[in-house]
């Protein structure tokens, strides 16, 4: 079998393929459901059972499995292997394959699809496409529950439908592609293992000692220092100018959101103040090469970053500034990245805005915290900096081939460009 791509208008694909409904490529399509989780007997069986996180392209096993006790008492329902799975709930538009007999939990579909029509991963990249489109008709709905039910589902979902020898060199070709991204995803995975352990050691043994002493923190070497951040640092918080004011807003200064904050270094804000509305606001400029910390916010909170320019920053940010050059601004950022458990832990307490969440800045001054030698700071910090250098192209690098794999999606499942399939 030989194959070949060869470029087309779409208008010519679609007078040669048929456009369908999902509805007329299936033979079955339901929600899943959930027994009761007051009965133990229904839980810990066989039966895997999919929730939101185990949706992946191939799915051969979940984080819980159902008894066939639970199974018979609830609305889930056992699907073959090779069925669509399908998000429809709270996260549209998830999709995956099952590769063993397998049941979804409420707001998961199964789809079986009907073999002499469509092939199963060809459907898949559909669905995939697809997905935008079905989110954004989720939000439509009107509904405080976002989800388009499978009944619509069939409805909604059209597209072009090739011969099936066409669908699965389709599928193959975007398939080679997704065996390339989880190539990366695995070696992603083995660098962030290899950080992590590098930041245990680093973090709690330097470089080099040999003797240790046991202190409040835990057991440091001998020549490291427990020190409050007050002792060795500035710190205080940034201001919002008033929005009813346009003149204070869309001028020259950068100001950063906790939101923006990544556990790197930031050059980018999304908006700017002017010097009106710095003057008339709390605000302040802090120079380049300061570190933050968000102060409040539930996902956000006791994130990092360092300003790679000089910029202001809003009150639920926390500005961490060495006295007399203590300490490394790269190495603190590791080293509370590293206690961010302990950190939440001891100094997170619920605000009076339910769902949210708040580091006080009087309490941050009393965290305690394990101090090298500046130039051992300077030295470990160079180390994990280094693995973040090759994260960041690693990173790069899956997001190319994601967007090699959304191009072709683009080309080969409209029929922009079509796959030319001769035995």
């Amino acid at each position: 079998m030989t194959t070949e791509c060869k470029q087309t208008s779409i208008d010519k694909a679609l007078k040669e393929w048929e456009v369908v409904k999902l509805r007329d490529v299936i033979l079955d399509i339901a929600d899943g459901g959930t027994p009761s989780t007051k009965i133990e007997e229904y839980f810990n069986g066989d039966i895997p059972w999919v929730n939101i996180k185990d949706i992946k392209k191939d799915i051969y096993d979940t984080r819980r499995h159902l008894s066939e006790l639970g199974l018979r008492n609830s609305s889930a329902k056992l699907w073959n292997e090779g069925t669509l799975i399908f998000s429809f709930g709270a996260s549209i538009g998830k999709v995956g394959i099952a590769r063993v007999k397998l049941c979804t939990k409420q707001g998961i579909a199964g789809i079986v699809l009907d073999l002499d029509k469509v092939d199963n991963e060809f459907l898949y990249y559909v669905l995939l496409k697809e997905a935008e489109k079905i989110k954004q008709i989720g939000k439509s709905m009107g509904s405080t529950i976002r989800e388009v039910r499978p009944s619509k589902l069939k409805r909604l979902v059209v597209f072009p439908l090739p011969p099936l020898l066409e669908q699965r060199k389709i599928a193959q070709i975007l398939s080679t592609v997704d065996l390339a991204i989880g190539k990366v995803d695995e070696v992603i995975a083995k660098t962030e293992r290899l950080k992590k352990g590098l930041m245990q050691e680093l973090l709690t043994k330097g470089i080099g000692h040999k003797e240790f002493k046991d202190t409040k923190i835990g057991k440091i070497p001998k020549e490291w220092q427990v020190v409050r951040l007050k002792d060795v640092a500035e710190l205080e918080s940034g201001g919002t100018p008033s929005r009813k004011k346009p003149e204070y807003w869309n001028g020259n200064i950068p100001w950063f959101r906790s939101g923006e904050l990544n556990d790197d270094i930031i050059y980018n804000t999304e908006e700017k103040i002017t010097e009106l509305g710095l003057r008339n606001s709390s605000a302040k400029v802090f120079p380049r090469g300061t570190l933050l910390m968000a102060l409040y916010g539930r996902g956000t909170v006791s994130k990092t970053a360092i300003l790679g320019i000089d910029a202001t920053t809003n009150q639920a940010i926390g500005a961490i500034t060495p006295i007399d050059s203590s300490f490394d601004a790269r190495f603190m950022q590791y080293y509370l990245i590293f206690s961010r458990n302990k950190l939440l832990n001891q100094l997170v307490y619920p605000s009076s805005d339910v769902g949210r969440t708040n580091i006080y800045l009087g309490s941050l001054k009393l965290f305690k915290i394990a101090l090298s030698s500046l130039q051992e700071q300077q030295k470990i910090a160079e180390i994990l900096s280094a693995v973040d250098k090759k994260l960041e192209l690693e990173k790069r690098e899956k997001a190319k081939l994601e967007k090699i794999k959304r191009a072709l999606m683009d080309l080969l499942l409209t029929g922009k460009v079509r796959v030319k399939v001769t035995d």
